[in-house]
């Protein structure tokens, strides 16, 4: 008899515990506050886009991000920081339903995610040393720059080596950030680096990075970034697309762009406030 209580008693302790497990599970994407909770994930080390000040995550990104769900009956974001691959490999797993962090389009991350609207423009500049003889894309051929692996500079310069394999740039690939590669440069231990003009010019100014210069790359198409979301994520695409709309429209990006990246000018246009495609 006690052994047939105390099995009676570890059965109803195990119920008991695979329920509260069930529901811990079936509440894990809500927030205490009742509401489904978004996490957002971003690197929090490349100004003007996201970084950390007084220990708290800023930046375009973040602020754009919390305007976005301020008032939201439905959705909480929360942040988190991590290395950039780990952006995506946390959007695959379903860690993070949402990633933003200076992303821009391409055909490969379309495949896989969601995109938003454009949040920003970001033209790209080409960063030398004051004494460099380059002077234009032309004359990049045969010299050096880092990039990061599977960002959209190191993939332009990927397919740039198979066009003029010839005269190739070399690419030294690093985990750095851009603050450090920016450094790097200004140093000499590279010849240029591309990349968009409202970070460059962000860190030569924050780090006095003197002996660099920037040449404007013209481009036929805006390179706009974007929020990217989880695959099925569709409805919390279109609430984030429809709250980008009205900021576009009530001035609060502009007014994030003049903060953060230096220039109102670098917003997308009404017309432009689309999901991008490759058509």
């Amino acid at each position: 008899m006690k052994m047939k209580k105390i099995l009676g008693i570890t059965g109803i302790a195990l119920a008991s515990a695979l329920v509260l497990a069930a529901c811990s599970s079936s509440s894990s994407s809500s927030s205490k506050s009742g509401k489904e909770e978004v996490v957002f994930a971003t690197v929090g080390t490349t100004a003007p886009f996201s970084y950390e000040e007084n220990g708290e995550l800023t930046g375009y990104d973040i602020e754009v991000a919390k305007a976005v769900f301020e008032g939201s009956d439905k959705y909480e974001v929360t942040f988190k920081k991590t290395e950039w691959s780990s952006i995506f490999t946390g959007l695959d797993s379903g860690k993070y339903q949402m990633g933003g962090n200076n992303i821009s389009y391409s055909a490969e991350r379309a495949s896989k995610y969601l995109f938003s609207y454009p949040i920003g423009a970001t033209p790209s500049v080409l960063t030398v040393l004051n004494d460099s003889d380059i002077t234009s894309y032309d004359q990049i051929g045969g010299h050096s720059t880092q990039v990061v692996q599977g960002t959209s500079t190191a993939t332009q310069l990927e397919e740039y080596n198979k066009e003029h394999s010839d005269n190739p740039v070399t690419l030294n690939y690093t985990n750095e950030n851009i603050t450090q590669i920016l450094t790097n440069l200004n140093d000499g231990k590279a010849d240029f680096k591309i990349f968009d003009a409202p970070t460059v010019n962000s860190i030569i100014k924050n780090q006095n990075l003197s002996n660099l210069k920037t040449i404007e790359l013209e481009s036929s198409e805006q390179p706009y970034i974007y929020f990217l979301f989880a695959d099925g994520q569709d409805d919390l695409q279109e609430f984030v697309n429809g709250r980008l709309k009205e900021l576009q429209e009530d001035g609060t990006l502009a007014k994030l762009a003049e903060q953060f990246l230096g220039s109102a000018d670098y917003i997308p246009t009404a017309s432009d406030m689309k999901v991008p495609s490759g058509d």
